[in-house]
């Protein structure tokens, strides 16, 4: 089996208007959709009108929904573990109604999160937190993505692995950042990172960052070894998303900005990498 990429964005880093989001999208032939925000509401508060006014416009665009950026998890370890759960089972109806079944999720904010010298210390609150949720969405046929995030618990490649590896479940996969990893201070993400969490991964973003100040550029211009990624999935036949997520103007808490035409440059730089690893982009 040959290994096979779909290109997915968030649309929202485009513009708040779905309609222009995947305007621009059409016109780089990209047809998956990350969908995290439109017409200004996140995804977690869309009402059943907003959701069918998404899927009307989804389908007039022949575009496939890949994942819902929700925020859940995002927020303090110690608050009530039932705020999430209400929260998903609010995503999971987003989901039956739009017809994704991926859904990304965090690992919770420690209470200090002005260091991650303590984060060690919540591990064990962030697995039992995340089974529950893990729980959920194996009963409700749904797959839950970590993603690696600054400042929460799975920050670091090591709490990554620990994490997803005690939950131990395949209702939970690893969403890979290297972006992100880069911004708290990993170096050699991939070489490192994926003898740890290689065989966890579900689903990529691409994003790329600079080691020295953590500034995010195209793909292949940073730290993030996104060529040497692509080439691991690549070699392990992965059948799956990248979804960029370029944040080239603003690199938000909870969305980032990148416009019409800086959209433009993160797909051709990740059009580039593809091409260079030898990946085959399907469409469909």
């Amino acid at each position: 089996m040959t290994a096979t990429f779909r290109i997915s964005a968030f649309g929202d880093e485009i513009s708040p208007d779905l309609e222009e989001q995947l305007e621009v999208l059409t016109s780089l032939e990209v047809g998956c959709l990350d969908l995290r925000g439109a017409y200004g509401t996140n995804v977690l508060h869309m009402d059943d009108d907003m959701l069918a006014q998404v899927v009307k416009v989804c389908q007039s665009y022949h575009t496939d929904i890949t994942c819902l950026g929700s925020p859940i998890g995002k927020s303090p370890i110690l608050d009530p573990i039932e705020t999430e759960m209400g929260n998903l089972r609010k995503i999971f109806h987003v989901g039956d109604v739009v017809g994704c079944r991926n859904v990304r999720l965090f690992s919770f904010y420690p209470p200090d999160t002005s260091t991650n010298a303590g984060y060690d210390e919540w591990v064990d609150v962030s697995i039992e937190r995340l089974s529950k949720l893990t729980e959920m969405a194996a009963q409700e046929g749904y797959t839950l993505l970590l993603e690696n995030e600054k400042g929460i618990v799975t920050d670091t490649l090591a709490r990554c692995e620990t994490v997803l590896k005690a939950v131990d479940s395949p209702a939970l996969r690893f969403l890979w950042d290297s972006a992100n990893f880069i911004q708290v201070g990993e170096d050699r993400v991939v070489a490192r990172g994926w003898p740890m969490v290689g065989d966890l991964i579900g689903y990529v973003h691409i994003k790329d960052a600079v080691l020295g100040d953590g500034h995010v550029v195209p793909a292949g211009e940073g730290d993030g070894q996104l060529p040497l990624l692509l080439t691991k999935l690549k070699e392990t036949r992965y059948q799956g998303i990248v979804a960029l997520e370029p944040h080239l103007k603003v690199a938000g808490h909870s969305t980032g900005h990148t416009g019409p035409d800086l959209m433009n440059v993160a797909v051709t730089a990740l059009r580039k990498v593809m091409a260079d690893a030898d990946c085959v982009e399907v469409h469909a």
